[in-house]
């Protein structure tokens, strides 16, 4: 019960606090504001650019041409043989005749059907083939060399340059956005820390009064983290109105993706409540932080 009533006072100290040292208060919402504005983008971002890297991979395929003086029982053994390779999903391995490519080919175009119609089976130049995808992209490279060993594999293309390029500039992005959130929320600790020593500046009094009377550093001490709290909290309410109101909003300006359709967004809901629950919380851990921070390195206690 006394902990419950030291919690109750401290909540009670918190809010008068806040609107005591409004000038204060209002200086550190604003900045715990604009970086949470700042971090909510960095996140979305981040998201969808893991999002269409993910959509990149599923879609991304290894096509194995067969030598066409491979018989049947060739055929089956270079599919025996990409069973036994680890990064291959065993479960997307699709062959393809070359009557069938043939066959797909002439039903595309009335000049594939008028060229490809006059082609005898025997004469038909196409190769049979087999469409992989593999389990870890980054290993892609890798795999498709493994492949070109089986015999009877004439030629294994990936869209080597193109792939390796777009995986290093998707990983290059994430590691940036995660560094700017870290960043951000840093930053933010840092000025509540600061806004938060200038409060405790100004009621060195009432401190030193506590501290006569016999008050513990718990109940020194709570006021704050718990005001440290209350900031967060209501610097967060901008930056999830931003975010309920302002990516939906975009979402259907763009058409739900950017440039091109082949770079989708992810659809707003329920994407926008995660990265608002997301926000709140940095908020107001930001503020506990910021707040015990200042207290523990500006009272000594």
């Amino acid at each position: 019960m006394k902990m419950l009533r030291m919690l109750g006072r401290g909540i009670r100290d918190a809010f008068k606090s806040v609107f005591r040292n409004f000038s204060l208060s209002l200086a550190s919402i604003s900045c715990i504001t604009i970086t949470l504005i700042i971090v909510a983008i960095s996140i979305i971002l981040s998201y969808n650019v893991t999002n269409f890297t993910k959509e990149i991979e599923k879609d991304l395929t290894i096509v194995v041409f067969v030598n066409n003086k491979a018989t049947e029982s060739d055929v089956e053994h270079i599919k025996e043989e990409l069973n036994k390779i680890e990064n291959i999903d065993k479960k997307e391995i699709k062959y393809e005749s070359k009557k069938n490519v043939k066959e797909a080919m002439q039903k595309e175009s009335e000049i594939f059907e008028s060229v490809m119609g006059e082609w005898a089976e025997e004469d038909n130049p196409l190769k049979d083939t087999f469409q992989i995808k593999v389990k870890e992209v980054e290993k892609i490279g890798k795999t498709a060399k493994q492949i070109e060993r089986i015999e009877n594999v004439e030629v294994v293309r990936y869209g080597e340059g193109m792939v390796d390029k777009l995986i290093s500039a998707f990983d290059t992005i994430q590691k940036v956005t995660y560094g700017a959130v870290i960043a951000l929320i840093l930053v933010t600790i840092f000025l509540i820390i600061n806004t938060i020593k200038l409060t405790i500046y100004s009621r060195k009094r009432e401190i030193s009064i506590m501290r006569l009377v016999g008050a513990s550093n718990f109940t020194i001490k709570i006021p704050f983290i718990i005001e440290g709290m209350v900031l967060g909290l209501l610097g967060s309410i901008i930056p999830t109105l931003i975010v309920i109101f302002g990516y939906p909003y975009l979402y259907e300006r763009l058409d739900g993706y950017v440039f091109t359709p082949l770079i989708n967004l992810i659809k707003p809901m329920p994407f926008i409540y995660s990265i608002t629950t997301m926000v709140i919380i940095i908020g107001i851990i930001v503020g506990m932080i910021g707040s015990s921070s200042a207290v523990r390195k500006y009272l000594k206690v």
